[in-house]
C-alpha cells in the first residue's frame, strides 16, 4: 500500500512516498518558495536529484505538481494507489496526545491552534485542504509535533505566571519536534533492550530542542509555548530575558512584530555571527572570525547547560545521551565540543569514532564516547517521515 508523507510550511511543501508496511521510500521531493516568482521544486528518485523552476502560486498548485511527478516517475500508476496521507501538524494543544484521522472537528481544532503556531499552521492547513481535494478517497491523518510531550508532568510544563493565563488562554510549555524525539526513543528502546529507557535526546538542526525521556516517555523539553523557547538555534534566539522586548520597543522604536521577526529569523547563530548554517560557522572560525567562535561557544554552552539540567532531573539515571538531526548527525567538531563540556559528569569522547560518523559517510550511527565514559553518547539519524507514515498506515487500516 502506498502512503504519502506531507510537510507543508508557509511557503514550502516537502513530501515522501512510501511502500507500506515495508517502509520503503519510493520518491521524495521539496517544493520551495510557493507564491514567489522564483519558485521551484526538487525531486529525489533512485539516488538522483532533479531541480525544476516553475511558477507555483499556492499550495493547491504545489500539490498538483507533486502528484503529477509521482505519476511521471512511475511511483504510482494511478493516484488511487495512495491510500493514506500523513500530515505533519505543528501544534495539537492539550487535546491531542496521539495522531488522528482528520475530520471536521480536527480541522476546526487545527485552525484554533493557529494562535500558538501562526508561522506554521496556515501552511499545514493549506496542505491538508489541497490534499483532501486532490485525493478525496485517501485517509488523511494529522501527526502532531506536540503529541509526544503530552506526558510531561505539570510541575515541568507550567510557567510561573498568573494561573488565569493557563486556565483561560492555555499558556504552558507544549514542546515540539515530538515526532523526532519519539522516533529516537523507540530506536533506543530496541538498541538497549528495555522499554523504560531514560534518555537525553538532543535534536539539533536548524531548529533545536532537547528532551528528557523518563521511563520511555517525554518528561521535560526545551521548547515551550512556541518553538522559540529553549536552545539557541540557527536563526532563533532561544530563551532570553522577556524584558528585552519592552526595552527594544522603548529604546529602538521597534514594533512588537519587528522584534518577534528578529527573534525568530534574525537571531541565534545568524544574529551573533552572520551565518545560520553550522558548516559556515565552522569555516568562518577556521578563518579567524571571532564572532563565529563566540557564536559556536554560546551554542555549545546552552546545549551543555540543558543536558546537565536534564541529567539532574533524571537523578543521574541516564541510559544514554543521543545526538540527532542535521547538526549533530554530521558535525563531528560540534559534537566533540559538547562532550568536552560534559567532562564534569564523567562523559568522555572517543575522537576517532566521532570523526568517522556522519550521514554522508559509510558509518552513520554509533557510540562516540570512550569505554569508561559514565554515560554513552549515541549518534542516531532521525526519521520523522517514517513515524508519520507509520501512523497514517495504522489509522487507515482501522
Amino acid at each position: 500500500m502506498k502512503v504519502l508523507c506531507v510537510n507543508a510550511g508557509s511557503s514550502s511543501l516537502k513530501f515522501q512516498l512510501y511502500d507500506m508496511p515495508a517502509e520503503i521510500s519510493i520518491i521524495s521531493g521539496y517544493v520551495e518558495k510557493i507564491g514567489a516568482a522564483d519558485s521551484f521544486y526538487t525531486i529525489k528518485h533512485e539516488g538522483k536529484k532533479t531541480e525544476t523552476a516553475k511558477v507555483i502560486k499556492d499550495h493547491t498548485d504545489a500539490v498538483k505538481v507533486m502528484l503529477e511527478e509521482l505519476v511521471n516517475y512511475g511511483s504510482v500508476k494511478d493516484l488511487s494507489e495512495i491510500r493514506a496521507v500523513g500530515h505533519r501538524v505543528v501544534h495539537g494543544g492539550e487535546k491531542y496526545s496521539k495522531s488522528v484521522v482528520i475530520d471536521d472537528t480536527v480541522m476546526k481544532d487545527i485552525k484554533a491552534f493557529t494562535k500558538f503556531a501562526p508561522l506554521h499552521h496556515p501552511g499545514n492547513i493549506a496542505g491538508i485542504k489541497a490534499m483532501q481535494k486532490a485525493l478525496p478517497e485517501a485517509t488523511q491523518v494529522a501527526v502532531f509535533d506536540t503529541a509526544f510531550h503530552q506526558t510531561i508532568p505539570k510541575v515541568q510544563y507550567m510557567y510561573p505566571v498568573p494561573m488565569e493565563w493557563y486556565e483561560k488562554y492555555g499558556v504552558r510549555k507544549y514542546g515540539f519536534h515530538g515526532t523526532s524525539h519519539k522516533y529516537i526513543t523507540e530506536v533506543m528502546q530496541k538498541k538497549l533492550g528495555k522499554e523504560k529507557v531514560n534518555l537525553i535526546v538532543c535534536h539539533v538542526g536548524s531548529g533545536a530542542s532537547i528532551t528528557a525521556v523518563k521511563d520511555g516517555k517525554s518528561y521535560d523539553t526545551t521548547m515551550g509555548l512556541t518553538p522559540l523557547d529553549g536552545l539557541m538555534m540557527g536563526t532563533r534566539s532561544g530563551s532570553i530575558d522577556p524584558s528585552i522586548i519592552k526595552y527594544m520597543i522603548d529604546e529602538a522604536g521597534l514594533t512588537y512584530d519587528e522584534i518577534d521577526n528578529a527573534l525568530n529569523k534574525k537571531s541565534g547563530l545568524l544574529g551573533v555571527c552572520g551565518f545560520n548554517d553550522n558548516r559556515d560557522v565552522e569555516k568562518a572560525i577556521s578563518e579567524g572570525d571571532e564572532n563565529a567562535r563566540l557564536a559556536l561557544d554560546m551554542y555549545v554552552d546552552r546545549i551543555d547547560r540543558y543536558i546537565a539540567e536534564y541529567y539532574l532531573e533524571l537523578n543521574g539515571n541516564v541510559d544514554a545521551i543521543v545526538f540527532t538531526a542535521g547538526v549533530l548527525e554530521n558535525g563531528a567538531a560540534t559534537r566533540e565540543s559538547i562532550i568536552d563540556g560534559l567532562a564534569p559528569l564523567g562523559i568522555k569522547i572517543n575522537r576517532e569514532v566521532n570523526n568517522a560518523i556522519a550521514s554522508f559517510k559509510e558509518i552513520t550511527s554509533g557510540i562516540i564516547t570512550a569505554e569508561d565514559s559514565t554515560v554513552p553518547v549515541y549518534v542516531e539519524p532521525t526519521n520523522e517521515e517514517v513515524m508519520i507514515v507509520r501512523d497514517a498506515y495504522r489509522l487507515s487500516n482501522k
